[in-house]
């Protein structure tokens, strides 16, 4: 089995955050890969200022560079919006990989209002890494109500695999406060060095 964390997101742009938070669940977790998952459209968020696709793919391929991080479009191929429904394709698709969704502390506050989200839960482990000023209120979130009799050890972390769903860890991470936010507030117009060119996705090989 290859030991795959997957990451979703906008990546608009990807950043050192990603970056550094990735490369510390691959190590954590005792990863093969890492799967940035990069959104066609995220149903929580707005499509204002959202970069088109293919830069924002070009963007995560630029950030991932050297290491064991794979970005890749494949939810538009697979023409899901939803992470149930694309956690479900990934594993029909992929029967050679054991698959954990990483996120970090942030989206914990917000997962009850993602759709189904106790279904995705019952698909694959979870792993939430913390996030500066986001740790106590994630313990404390709407979705922890249900989520907390699954809690495992995080000593036990990398034993995942032999995790039967639902099942959460929490991952303790040095204070990382880079943001996308924050990057297109400083650079509103980062895309323009990325615009004009089609990417090859590294995990479907199709043209993006």
């Amino acid at each position: 089995m290859i030991r795959t964390g997957l990451l979703g997101g906008s990546f608009n742009p990807a950043h050192g955050g990603h970056r550094a938070i990735s490369l510390f669940a691959l190590d954590a977790l005792a990863l093969d890969e890492l799967w940035w998952l990069v959104s066609p459209g995220n149903p929580l968020k707005p499509d204002k200022g959202m970069a088109p696709l293919s830069i924002r793919l070009a963007s995560a391929r630029e950030m991932s560079r050297g290491t064991r991080i794979r970005p890749t479009a494949i939810e538009a191929q697979l023409g899901t919006r939803y992470t149930v429904d694309t956690l479900k394709k990934l594993i029909r698709r992929y029967p050679g990989r054991r698959f954990i969704w990483i996120m970090g502390a942030d989206n914990l506050l917000q997962f009850h209002h993602w759709r189904r989200w106790r279904d995705i839960a019952r698909l694959i482990p979870i792993a939430v890494i913390a996030r500066p000023g986001y740790d106590g209120s994630a313990r404390a979130a709407v979705a922890m109500g249900w989520l907390r009799r699954f809690v495992r050890s995080a000593s036990h972390k990398a034993q995942w695999t032999d995790w039967r769903p639902p099942a959460l860890v929490h991952l303790r991470f040095r204070p990382d406060p880079r943001s996308a936010t924050l990057l297109r507030q400083a650079n509103p117009h980062w895309y323009r060095d990325l615009s004009g060119r089609a990417q090859r996705d590294p995990v479907t090989r199709l043209l993006i």
